[in-house]
């Protein structure tokens, strides 16, 4: 059986996650400490024992769900889970930081420190209220393309997630945005909402984050992956450290092609994918890309267990 590690993007944050992880493995205490010290607060405080609201602002959601998939996958080596246990990493957005760190190429340390400094970045990027988001379900990725197109109008508005083939996301200026969502139900999207969130990610509106983290990147040490990344802005296998940083700054304003990256992976022969982490978003969208890719998912010590216990059947 070939396996992949998936990473949750944004969206996935929970009070509290992580926590029976790092009461039951010192590892995965131990990252949230790494974290809580590259950052100079007590992040973790947060995350367990704070507001909804305050882990949902960008710049803390980030490294808050890295250190929740760091902290998964580092008890899962506790029990003799190593990464030589993936033919390959993805991550879903920030998810990609997070497969990054899983593999090697970026310490959790470094991993914390840009992920501060990439949702500061897209938060600040565009004034609140100006740009906006929306799903679209029951489209495809060139219907949802063409009216985005469409509801345009000299402003910006891209498909910003391919999620799976019943699920895209808009990005761009609110208006225009607003266009795409009333285009999109004219042309038979079984429903089309804006979405609750504070800026219009994965967009050419992002460029000024993405200027940010064309320096921040530039600074940090990258090694080679342990497994192959497959690259959220071309839904390909990539290895190089030199084309992955260049494939994070793109990525800011890049689409998120997360379908075509599963498509990619069944295709290269994985069989299964473990969703390392808060929530189940990600396996949900693997079951309606491809039905005979299995599915699991590690967030809780009862997860790690099972996961240990399926591989030594």
């Amino acid at each position: 059986m070939s396996r992949a590690f998936i990473f949750p993007g944004q969206g996935a944050q929970t009070i509290g996650m992580g926590q029976a992880l790092a009461e039951a493995y010192p590892a995965a205490r131990a990252v949230f400490d790494e974290v809580d010290e590259a950052l100079g607060e007590s992040l973790s405080a947060l995350i367990w024992e704070g507001e909804q609201d305050t882990l949902t602002l960008t710049q803390n959601a980030q490294p808050a769900l890295m250190a929740t998939s760091l902290a998964a996958l580092r008890a899962l080596e506790a029990e003799g889970v190593t990464l030589d246990a993936a033919s390959c990493v993805a991550g879903h957005s920030l998810g990609e930081y997070s497969a990054l760190a899983a593999a090697g190429t970026l310490t959790i340390a470094d991993t914390a420190r840009l992920l501060r400094i990439r949702g500061k970045a897209m938060q600040e990027a565009v004034p609140v209220g100006v740009g906006a988001m929306a799903a679209v379900l029951g489209l495809d990725l060139e219907a949802v393309r063409e009216v985005a197109a469409e509801a345009a109008e000299g402003e910006v508005c891209q498909a910003a997630n391919d999620n799976d083939p019943g699920q895209v996301v808009v990005s761009g200026h609110k208006a225009a945005v607003e266009r795409a969502v009333d285009l999109a139900k004219a042309r038979g999207a079984k429903r089309a909402m804006l979405l609750p969130v504070s800026a219009p990610f994965h967009c050419a509106l992002m460029g000024p984050a993405a200027d940010v983290m064309q320096a921040a990147l530039a600074d940090v040490t990258m090694k080679a992956p342990g497994v192959p990344l497959i690259a959220n802005v071309e839904a390909a296998p990539v290895s190089d450290p030199a084309r992955i940083r260049d494939l994070l700054v793109a990525q800011v304003t890049g689409a998120v092609r997360w379908r075509e990256s599963v498509v990619r992976m069944a295709a290269d022969g994985v069989t299964e994918t473990w969703e390392i982490g808060a929530g189940k978003a990600l396996s949900g969208m693997v079951r309606r890309i491809n039905r005979d890719v299995g599915v699991r998912n590690i967030g809780t010590p009862d997860d790690v267990r099972a996961a240990v216990d399926a591989l030594n059947v």
